[in-house]
């Protein structure tokens, strides 16, 4: 976040086009600059371009070795 001195309004850049943005409650869409750029960014999401990385198990896990089991297994 960038504080402008003469006004001592705090601007940001667009998360998606990088767009000065003012921070400010008026502004609904921050910190996008648009509602366009907003739902470009939900779609990267959406389908996955944008992700948090986690911390892969082991790659055997499996919940039989929990002893967990499904509640329905067996039945008809």
């Amino acid at each position: 976040m960038n504080e402008n001195n003469q006004t001592g309004i705090k601007t940001v850049n667009c998360p998606t086009c990088q767009k000065i943005v003012k921070w400010q409650e008026e502004n609904i869409f921050r910190p996008f600059c648009s509602k366009k750029c907003q739902l470009i960014d939900f779609g990267e999401w959406a389908n996955e371009r944008h992700v948090i990385p986690v911390k892969e198990g082991p790659e055997d896990f499996n919940l039989d070795d929990l002893g967990i089991r499904d509640s329905t297994e067996g039945e008809f």
